[in-house]
């Protein structure tokens, strides 16, 4: 396995007790908060296997909630997510399932607030990294590591070319892109990992090809 630096090997700047515990929770909060683009009036979280029997002693369910309040692993007011999310008006509401996941670090977040709704589940890898394996019922293998562009469209010929050729011209380099749909013809979602963050206008630009219903832009690093 090849590290990019000594902190993928100790782990991120975190409120501990556990990189995979704690931090990883907090990264999945983090990425369902970014993709819900405000606070949410609820988030439902289900922890299973591992997370499901020791979320409590291993700080799992205030590292999940201080992310979906878009705190980083390193903010101290992590240990006050309960109470914070609590006084900011949102309701939070925590579960446990004994089905059997793929991995045992696994949480399913749902944040809603009346007017939209995201459901996202995520694993916890170790040293604080994770994957994010579904975005609203679209199979994915998401890090979040580098900034990354989500394009939700229309499942037909040319739209990876289209979206392709503005990211071109721009000279904006990928790093992975993976495409998921939910049944052909369909919506499909692009994911798209690149080098640099891609600049708003380039993303509105993307937002208006014909048959683009969203475009998202994420990265944990703002």
């Amino acid at each position: 396995m090849k590290y990019k630096s000594v902190f993928d090997i100790i782990g991120p700047v975190m409120v501990g007790p556990s990189s995979s515990h704690t931090a990883g929770a907090a990264r999945i909060g983090r990425v369902a908060r970014k993709l819900f683009g405000r606070q949410p009036k609820r988030a439902e979280v289900t922890f299973y296997g591992s997370f499901a029997k020791t979320y409590q002693g291993h700080g799992s369910d205030v590292a999940i909630v201080a992310g979906i309040l878009d705190f980083d692993t390193f903010d101290t007011r992590l240990k006050d997510s309960l109470a914070i999310a609590k006084a900011s008006g949102m309701e939070v509401v925590l579960n446990t399932s004994e089905t059997l996941t793929e991995h045992p670090n696994t949480a399913r977040v749902k944040l809603s607030d009346g007017q939209q709704q995201i459901e996202v589940v995520g694993v916890s890898i170790g040293g604080g990294k994770i994957e994010i394996l579904e975005i609203d019922g679209f199979t994915c293998q998401l890090g979040f590591d580098n900034p990354t562009l989500l394009v939700l469209h229309e499942d037909r010929f040319g739209m990876i070319a289209a979206v392709a050729k503005v990211l071109t011209r721009e000279k904006i380099n990928v790093g992975l892109m993976e495409v998921s749909r939910l049944d052909r013809g369909s919506r499909a979602l692009m994911a798209v990992e690149t080098d640099t963050v891609i600049p708003a206008p380039v993303a509105e630009e993307i937002g208006r090809i014909p048959h683009v219903f969203d475009v998202s832009l994420l990265s944990l690093e703002t």
